[in-house]
């Protein structure tokens, strides 16, 4: 139990903008490592492509292929082979279109259609309607996630329950709001 609010007062402190952004990427690898590993493997930190043109923040492989719920059930829905989550730590700048964009663009075929940001803010307006084309046209499902999500799936876990659930939550909100 203490190192869940260990990691929520870490999360709480972390600085926004350029002045936390490693602390904040180092922060939720360490959360999404304690949330999910296993069922995940270990990530790939800064995984590039083999052009090194991409660059990812954390991929998580998704070994989970018998499994009929949680990230077994994104594995075959969204064919979540690698769970790719990038993290937006921005302070004056608002998170928009082009973060949506290039997270888009790790989303390669063999990746799956899965990406999660995790952001120290709400997305703009633009970045909603960004993903909701890209799911009109590829059916990739992009979440956002904020640090209050972190939290609540921190608490999840310290119950004794599946955080994944609420990625799933998640993806069906975006499901339900997508048009």
């Amino acid at each position: 139990m203490s190192e869940i609010i260990d990691l929520i007062k870490w999360l709480d402190n972390c600085p926004a903008g350029k002045k936390g952004w490693r602390e904040f990427e180092d922060l939720c690898v360490d959360i999404l490592k304690f949330l999910f590993v296993p069922p995940l493997v270990e990530p790939k930190i800064q995984s590039r492509t083999y052009s090194g043109i991409n660059r990812r923040d954390a991929v998580f492989p998704n070994r989970n292929f018998e499994q009929t719920k949680g990230w077994g059930l994104l594995l075959r829905e969204l064919n979540a082979r690698m769970v790719l989550f990038e993290f937006k730590n921005y302070d004056l700048t608002e998170i928009g279109k082009e973060e949506v964009i290039q997270t888009d663009n790790y989303l390669t075929e063999p990746m799956g259609r899965l990406g999660i940001m995790v952001c120290n803010k709400l997305p703009n307006n633009t970045a909603h309607i960004q993903r909701n084309t890209l799911y009109s046209r590829n059916r990739k499902v992009i979440i956002f996630m904020t640090k209050a999500h972190l939290k609540e799936m921190l608490l999840i876990k310290e119950r004794g329950e599946d955080p994944c659930d609420l990625i799933i939550d998640l993806v069906e909100e975006f499901y339900l709001q997508h048009e």
